[in-house]
């Protein structure tokens, strides 16, 4: 069983950076094989893809929803089994809930098929 953990939210000005963290267990020997993307929820509104990036064995490219691009940037320690996700130049509408999944191999994943707990950014002064 994969398992997944986000961290690295908290409150920030507009203007501010955070980094998010999503730690992977129980991958063995398997990590190359997954690409894991990067979601986020507010109240009201859908979950919206935010980043993504291919297993290794894919090639390790990344994609951006338009409204980041320029300031999030997606990257993986493999040794670590962790993707992190560095915003910059926060806005206030980049507040919500933000998820890491995994899913096989792909940018966007045929299935996102294990997701984390979520970590909640909120950007406000």
């Amino acid at each position: 069983q994969l398992q997944l953990v986000e961290s690295g939210g908290g409150l920030v000005q507009p203007g501010g950076s955070l980094r998010l963290s999503c730690v992977a267990s129980g991958l063995g020997f398997t990590t190359d094989y997954y690409a894991i993307g990067w979601f986020r929820q507010a109240p009201g509104k859908d979950r919206e893809d935010v980043s993504c990036i291919s297993s290794s064995s894919n090639g390790g490219s990344t994609t951006y929803v338009d409204s980041v691009k320029g300031r999030f940037t997606i990257s993986r320690d493999n040794a670590k089994n962790t993707v992190y996700l560095q915003m910059n130049s926060l806005k206030p509408e980049d507040t919500g809930v933000y998820y890491c999944a995994a899913g096989w191999m792909t940018c966007p994943a045929p299935e996102w098929d294990y997701w984390g707990q979520g970590t909640q950014v909120t950007v406000s002064s």
